[in-house]
């Protein structure tokens, strides 16, 4: 019975942690031109999200999220979104559980997603189109080191201890 509560609290934090990843993408955005994409803090609350629950809830939110956010400002990307973010937070998430260092992992997840999107977008829209893009996928990268880890931190230290086992 006890391993159905987690499956359920599992379920129940993804699709929360999923809305907040849309949410954070979708409140502060500011086009790139070139590569048709937006500059946004939805990096950041992947971050948090997978360093806080981990790699299967940090890469279903991460994806699903952002792949909502994308359905409604650039529905061309939705499949790359869904894939690229994903796996994006799932690594930061497994790198965190496993090497417990939040800001390797944030540098290497973020690394992924910089690289996913310059390779998407050079094949979509040219080299010229993805190096226009690349510094603000890295600037994405940056905002979000510069918030997630401490604010993981302190909301780990508030977090009731059930959801550390999720």
């Amino acid at each position: 019975m006890k391993s159905f509560k987690l499956k359920i609290l599992r379920l129940a934090l993804i699709v929360i942690c999923a809305g907040l990843v849309a949410g954070s993408t979708m409140i502060i955005e500011f086009p790139i031109p070139t590569a048709g994409g937006c500059f946004n803090l939805g990096d950041a609350m992947i971050f948090v999200v997978a360093l806080l629950f981990g790699p299967v809830v940090g890469g279903l939110a991460g994806g699903v999220g952002s792949a909502m956010a994308d359905m409604i400002s650039n529905p061309l990307f939705v499949p790359y979104t869904l894939v690229i973010k994903g796996i994006e937070g799932w690594i930061v998430g497994r790198i965190a559980r496993t090497r417990g260092s939040d800001w390797v992992a944030c540098v290497l997840g973020g690394t992924e997603m910089v690289l996913g999107y310059f390779l998407v977008e050079g094949l979509s829209f040219g080299v010229g189109a993805a190096l226009e893009g690349l510094p603000f996928n890295a600037f994405q990268v940056v905002a979000g080191l510069a918030i997630s880890p401490l604010a993981a931190l302190l909301l780990r230290r508030r977090m009731p201890s059930i959801l550390s086992q999720v």
